[in-house]
């Protein structure tokens, strides 16, 4: 019985490693076919730059970097040399660079973030005499979501480029976008005879492009200035070209069959259909035509646009397109569905022979539509390997298992985490790192690599961070050691208190495990109302506790040190975070005192509310990366001239509250942001508060209609066309701010007279799912 049992578990392990080698092989034909053919001498050289760039001249000379392509892909050995120096080969330059990182990190201690890409090392440093190896579990690690060059990338300049891609090869990622394409767009429709009024009428204003790209919405915020489009062309390329010196391969822009309306009139014969509307967009911004994939203009449009972004990007051989994002294709039968996704694969491949289709996989999470016979018609009509599906939030809701690892075609696992980059400490650590280990053995897993797909980015990071280790191990991290060593690296001093910190989040913010839609929509950033259902899937006292030993650690952490910096990044988040779960449930307290029509206790809680607003405020005010004076001066200085500057910080205003002519997705990109919270959030709270007290001590029902009508007349619509100046440079000292507003309101806490409600009324999720029919959006 004993040596049944043992046979029987040798053929399992044997299996697994057929399976594990059958994805292996299966990824390392695709990234082959995608590797950009940069020479290993500019690989090398690249690199070179990239580490003088992240630890300084002096101690940039103590490394040594070699391409070996002898060596597994995506694989690195690091060595001390005689000469004293650290040498790290690397398959490729961004694999050495995944290795440069580990070293920083595991062996020196040291790591870099989004809001800190550099390294300050000693002089006298001694270099730790180690000898390891290191391959990638998974051939191909992405970033990027089509929505994040809105929300996040949307006013940078090269210099923030070259630090994000410094650390994206640090990470070890070697996929992401190059979505711009307007100027090409620009002359393929003059040539082919729309007018420039026809074609300003189409494209919508910069900090809604990712939009129109898709066929969502038309002429939003703009015009576009010609001059715009120009340097973003021209930044595009630098950006490409940063990238691909390092080894990294890049999707570009393919035709997905929408086009302005007035191409109707050159093309009269041509068979079009009406895209869907989006959002409820009006007339003047929805709505572009949709060119039948059996039509002959399908392919002249694709092939002639394919052409000139080869010529203007080169080409790694990959391209993405989403022909129905959040949008139902008119037709919901398999011959037409099949038909679409031919011509669209067809376009590529007509133009380049090796070309593969990037598709994100978020248009099949529309179940109604999407049955499991036309997801299968349209991933089978494009050959095995040519399609690379982005399951764009693995973490909630995996569509690979629904579709039998997508038919066959390779996928990729994704996190997407955020929605529009709003705040808000949300993550599902545990699921991630279950999740990618079970997506890689399921039976006929078609899995070849591991994503991070935001929306928007500059927050959660650790959540990130852990995504991306998890996709290069093969093995399960063990979280507990995992979260130590992050809070180890983050701040460079080992301190009971910051571990403790960094593991009571992961137990409680860090661990949801539910399939509601969490979209960054708390209380105090949404319009305001007497039926808001605020929801928390953790106890919220531990965020006190936390924030807590956060506070108590400040001698620790070097004054004097960048690290500091992160510190007090980290003190502002935490801070911000208890602020804004209170705020929820002194919500809960005063819909309640409301209800019971309570008047003392109800206005009471309302002074309470925005005695919080205010030192919400306050604490954003001190945080450098919570300044909404910064993201509407980079909005400014992105305009090609002065009398542009107008329109672009409308575009900014306008995507953080209203999104849209009149509010069509209403606070969906809102963010927690000193001076919004004062001069948009904290002003329709109180206009609220206000007419509810009114309505209280009138004994009439509060008018929900008419508030709607005033707050949106008076404080929404009007904030996308102010020009306000605000601070763009941290006011008030973190800790001092912090510390002042853990003693006012834990004493506030105790007040059992007021507050009858420790959690949040009918809120609290712990363990509870539902599943949902429709199962969630994204914009």
């Amino acid at each position: 019985m004993v040596g049944c049992v043992n046979k029987l578990l040798l053929i399992l392990a044997l299996l697994h490693q057929l399976r594990d080698g059958h994805c292996q092989q299966f990824g390392a034909e695709l990234l082959r076919r995608i590797t950009p053919a940069t020479s290993p001498d500019v690989q090398e050289e690249a690199v070179r730059q990239l580490i003088r760039r992240v630890v300084g001249n002096t101690a940039g000379n103590w490394f040594d970097v070699e391409v070996n392509k002898l060596l597994d892909s995506r694989s690195y050995q690091i060595s001390l040399q005689q000469s004293g120096k650290v040498l790290i080969v690397g398959s490729d330059g961004v694999s050495i660079c995944k290795g440069f990182h580990h070293y920083l990190k595991q062996v020196l201690h040291k790591d870099l973030e989004w809001f800190k890409t550099s390294i300050e090392l000693p002089d006298n440093l001694q270099l730790p005499n180690v000898t390891l190896r290191s391959a990638s579990a998974s051939p191909i690690i992405y970033y990027q979501n089509v929505c994040t060059w809105s929300y996040s990338f949307v006013w940078w300049n090269l210099e923030q480029w070259r630090r994000h891609i410094d650390w994206m090869a640090l990470m070890g990622i070697n996929l992401s976008l190059a979505p711009n394409q307007e100027a090409i767009w620009q002359d393929v429709y003059t040539e082919l005879g729309l007018s420039q009024t026809e074609i300003d009428a189409h494209f919508a204003g910069p900090a809604f492009q990712t939009w129109q790209r898709m066929g969502n919405i038309r002429g939003w915020a703009g015009p576009l200035p010609p001059a715009h489009r120009r340097l973003q062309q021209r930044l595009q390329q630098h950006i490409l070209q940063a990238q691909r010196e390092l080894g990294m391969s890049v999707a570009l822009p393919a035709f997905a069959g929408h086009v302005p309306q007035p191409l109707q009139r050159v093309f009269p014969n041509a068979s079009y259909s009406l895209a869907q509307r989006w959002n409820n967009f009006p007339d003047p911004y929805c709505c572009n035509l949709f060119v039948e994939p059996n039509d002959a203009l399908f392919q002249q449009l694709a092939t002639m646009f394919l052409r000139r972004v080869v010529q203007t990007y080169g080409s790694n051989h990959i391209y993405f397109c989403d022909p129905f994002n959040e949008m139902q294709p008119r037709l919901a039968e398999p011959d037409y569905i099949r038909a679409t996704s031919q011509a669209i694969y067809n376009s590529m491949r007509t133009v380049d022979g090796e070309a593969v289709w990037l598709l994100q996989g978020w248009m099949f999470l529309e179940v109604d539509y999407w049955r499991d016979n036309l997801i299968e018609a349209f991933l089978t009509a494009v050959p095995r390997g040519r399609i690379l599906v982005l399951d764009l939030q693995s973490e909630q809701f995996p569509q690979y298992q629904r579709t039998y690892s997508y038919y066959g075609q390779p996928f990729v696992w994704c996190m997407l985490n955020n929605f529009g980059g709003t705040l808000g400490m949300f993550g599902s650590a545990r699921l991630i790192n279950s999740g990618i280990g079970a997506a890689r053995t399921m039976p006929n897993s078609s899995m070849v690599g591991v994503g991070i797909t935001p929306e928007g980015i500059n927050q959660n990071y650790v959540i990130f961070s852990l995504t991306l280790d998890r996709g290069w191990s093969k093995d399960e991290l063990q979280l507990s050691d995992w979260f130590d060593h992050f809070a180890l690296t983050r701040y460079g001093v080992s301190d009971s208190r910051l571990t403790q910190y960094w593991q009571m989040l992961r137990g409680s913010v860090y661990d949801f495990q539910g399939l509601q839609r969490m979209r960054g929509k708390y209380v105090m950033n949404r319009r305001p109302g007497l039926n808001l259902k605020p929801w928390i899937w953790y106890n919220a006292s531990i965020i006190n506790e936390a924030w807590q030993l956060l506070l108590a650690a400040k001698e620790i952490v070097p004054l004097e040190d960048d690290r500091y910096a992160i510190y007090e990044h980290d003190l502002v988040d935490i801070t911000r975070q208890f602020l804004q779960v209170s705020i929820d449930r002194i919500y809960v307290n005063l819909r309640s005192a409301y209800r019971k029509t309570q008047s003392d206790r109800f206005q009471y809680l309302a002074g309470k509310m925005l005695q919080m607003m205010d030192d919400m405020e306050r604490i954003l005010a001190s945080g450098a990366h919570f300044l909404l004076g910064t993201w509407l001066e980079d909005a400014k200085q992105l305009a090609p001239s002065a009398d542009q500057r107008i329109v672009y910080e409308f575009n900014a205003r306008n995507q953080l509250t209203i999104w849209g002519p009149n509010g069509q997705i209403l606070d969906y990109a809102t963010k927690q942001w000193s001076g919004l919270v004062r001069d948009y959030y904290q002003p329709r709270w109180s206009m609220f508060l206000d007419a509810a007290t009114l309505a209280l001590e009138s004994n009439v029902p509060f008018n929900a209609t008419n508030f709607k009508l005033r707050v949106a007349n008076e404080i929404e619509l009007p904030f996308s066309n102010l020009t306000k100046l605000y601070p763009t440079k941290p006011v008030g000292n973190t800790w001092h701010i912090s510390q002042q507003i853990y003693i006012k309101w834990n004493a506030f806490a105790k007040d059992s007279q007021f507050l009858h409600n420790n959690r949040l009324e009918l809120g609290v999720r712990e363990g509870k799912t539902w599943h949902r029919k429709r199962q969630t959006k994204q914009h």
